[in-house]
């Protein structure tokens, strides 16, 4: 954990003291900036030197040291918020041990805000210990959705958000879309939000949050209810009184 602590706080700095100057496009509606790309070659530089015998998967430089525990990085989940200056944007670093995540940082640079996690030891925000909400009722819950789909596959994914959207706003307190999983997540176990929806899976934006809504007492689940895992489909993490209930409503959206 010292060390995971070590490189997220790299990259805050990083990002607190540099402006995009470049903007790419990477895929479909799909960005990358230059300050993306120089906090995860730090953070590679640090965890290298720190951790040899770990290999790393990062979001823009891949795998590299294949093992079977690594660490998981996106070096700023949001970009597209951290380019047009909106401040909703996180680091996301986890230690995966085959598939399963065993410690994790998520770290909100301008907030100045941390969540931390490691298998067994609970969650906590910038060191204080942090519960997932006690909501039984759809009616009171704060449900994140996930960014609409671009690329191959966008379209049908899009019809289910639509369905669920539709679902959830004539019946949750209320639905917002953040733009970054790994708030969203971590935000589920911290109880800000009851739910968040993500139909897609990013290892380097959930594998983080997914240990720290366990850790808080939630539950992180694929679209059937399985356990949510590096290979899971989507990504559905929530407070446990309100998993009926929107599991039923993705089923009903996803026919």
């Amino acid at each position: 954990m010292p060390i995971a602590a070590q490189a997220v706080s790299l990259a805050r700095r990083i990002i607190q003291e540099r402006t995009p100057a470049h903007v790419a496009a990477k895929g479909d509606r799909d960005m990358v900036t230059d300050v993306d790309l120089a906090v995860e070659e730090a953070v590679r530089d640090f965890l290298t030197a720190q951790t040899p015998e770990i290999g790393l998967l990062g979001e823009e430089h891949g795998q590299t040291g294949a093992t079977e525990l690594n660490w998981v990085l996106d070096p700023i989940d949001g970009t597209a918020n951290f380019a047009r200056g909106i401040p909703l944007c996180a680091v996301s670093l986890a230690l995966v041990d085959g598939s399963k995540p065993v410690l994790a940082a998520i770290d909100l640079p301008f907030m100045d805000i941390g969540y931390t996690a490691s298998s067994g030891n609970g969650a906590y925000v910038n060191g204080e210990p942090i519960e997932c909400s006690s909501v039984q009722e759809l009616s009171d819950a704060m449900i994140s959705i996930g960014d609409f789909a671009t690329g191959g596959g966008a379209a049908e994914k899009n019809r289910i958000r639509l369905a669920l959207l539709a679902e959830l706003g004539a019946n949750a307190q209320r639905i917002r879309m953040i733009g970054t999983a790994a708030i969203d997540m971590a935000w589920v176990a911290h109880g800000k939000l009851d739910a968040t929806v993500n139909l897609s899976n990013h290892p380097w934006d959930t594998m983080a949050g997914a240990l720290i809504v366990r850790e808080a007492g939630g539950v992180v689940v694929d679209h059937d209810g399985s356990d949510h895992s590096m290979n899971s489909a989507f990504t559905i993490a929530l407070a446990p009184g309100v998993y009926t209930a929107i599991m039923t409503r993705l089923a009903d959206a996803q026919r």
